[in-house]
């Protein structure tokens, strides 16, 4: 019973899942359907990703929940019940996204782009290091 206790992701329905392959990649949902144990049927209304078997090794179960949720609900009824529990924009605040977020920023940046963000994080170093330097100065 104490192995039980450890798992924090359990797959169930309302459980939102991140999906990492296919066309809809990147992209969360929500389960609203166990097929078998190694798919379920995830729909999600409010992220444009169609209703869809897909395979657990295709998703990511994420923390979060949709609580009180039928069993194999409508796309409308589910994104009422997403609306009304603010899933989205509580995936959008965990670091979890944000680093998605980042990571697709930075792969999507030019060569100017890397230039000018290197040039300003020399800057930053720069006024850092001149500050730093005046407090010793002050300790001294």
């Amino acid at each position: 019973m104490s192995q039980m206790g450890s798992f924090k992701r359990l797959v169930e329905v309302g459980r939102v899942v991140l999906i990492t392959r296919g066309s809809d990649a990147g992209q969360i949902a929500t389960i609203v359907d166990i097929v078998d144990h190694n798919r379920a049927i995830i729909d999600g209304p409010t992220t444009s990703v169609a209703r869809q078997q897909i395979s657990f090794k295709d998703v990511v179960l994420t923390d979060l929940v949709v609580k009180r949720l039928p069993r194999d609900v409508s796309g409308k009824v589910l994104a009422k019940y997403l609306e009304k529990q603010q899933v989205v924009e509580a995936w959008q605040k965990t670091a979890w996204a944000k680093k998605l977020e980042a990571r697709k920023r930075r792969a999507n940046m030019t060569d100017f782009d890397r230039f000018k963000l290197m040039r300003l994080r020399k800057q930053q170093r720069s006024v850092v290091d001149r500050q730093v330097a005046l407090l010793k100065k002050e300790r001294a």
